[in-house]
């Protein structure tokens, strides 16, 4: 989506798949040998040993997709260019909370998958009690994730009674540099190109980073923050919030009307755009 032509750039370098949530997120699709990538961004997380169609809006994203993936269709998640039961499964990983329709994003997931439905979100319950959310960030960007990420229930609510609910825990050396993999890496923090590839900070104005790095910094260096939370430097894992939502398309809702949105009806979007 358009969000992401402004705060995209430099997400190839930054937001490298972790092989252990990556691994999670191939099981999670089981048999499947053909997956769409809804809201794929630059592929970070496909599934290489399947047959994959990505599906990302913003053409930002899209340019920094590796030459190696399979070129990604410029569509938005509520009106997929696919038609019914053309692929195994579908996959979402970290992008509901951009889309404008979550509801109708999942429709379309539906329509589309045969099998399989996975989605990576957060669960805001869990990851406003990070220590950077709590006691660094504004309140604004707490009160933005509850409004932007679907709650668990609500997913789960329009999903159908066939979905599960798995905690994904993250790494302490995670090589994907989303907001919730600095839970012990306060330091990463202060790193201006870090701070760009996650939405959380991207989205900031000047003055409230400058004033969250302030604050860390200083904590940092008289040992506050170590003695409040050092014992996290300890640990191997942990459980930010991340989740995985899978589910099995039962129904198939939101067949009716693909063909009125290929001839001109419904969310416009723009053709195909190869790389």
């Amino acid at each position: 989506m358009e969000r992401y032509d402004t705060i995209g750039h430099g997400y190839s370098e930054r937001r490298i798949a972790d092989r252990r949530i990556a691994d999670r997120i191939r099981t999670a699709l089981g048999s499947a040998t053909s997956v769409a990538n809804i809201g794929a961004g630059t592929g970070s997380y496909e599934p290489e040993s399947l047959l994959v169609i990505p599906i990302e809006p913003s053409p930002t994203m899209i340019a920094q997709r590796p030459a190696h993936l399979a070129p990604a269709i410029r569509a938005p998640a509520e009106a997929l260019p696919l038609a019914d039961d053309s692929v195994d499964a579908a996959m979402a990983v970290l992008t509901v909370h951009h889309w404008i329709d979550v509801v109708r994003g999942i429709r379309e997931m539906q329509r589309v998958a045969r099998d399989t439905i996975a989605i990576v979100t957060i669960d805001t319950a869990v990851s406003e009690q990070m220590w950077l959310l709590r006691d660094y960030m504004p309140q604004t960007v707490r009160d933005r994730d509850r409004a932007e990420f679907p709650s668990i229930p609500m997913l789960t609510a329009t999903l159908g009674e066939s979905t599960t609910v798995r905690p994904i825990p993250v790494p302490s050396d995670c090589t994907d540099g989303f907001l919730l993999a600095f839970w012990s890496r306060p330091e990463a923090v202060l790193d201006p190109r870090a701070r760009a590839a996650t939405s959380g900070f991207a989205r900031l104005d000047a003055t409230e980073v400058h004033e969250i790095v302030e604050r860390l910094s200083d904590d940092l260096d008289s040992g506050e923050w170590d003695r409040r939370y050092g014992h996290l430097r300890t640990l191997s894992e942990f459980d930010a919030g991340l989740r995985l939502v899978t589910a099995t398309p039962t129904g198939q809702p939101g067949r009716a009307g693909f063909q009125s949105r290929l001839s001109g009806g419904g969310t416009p979007y723009d053709p195909p755009i190869a790389h």
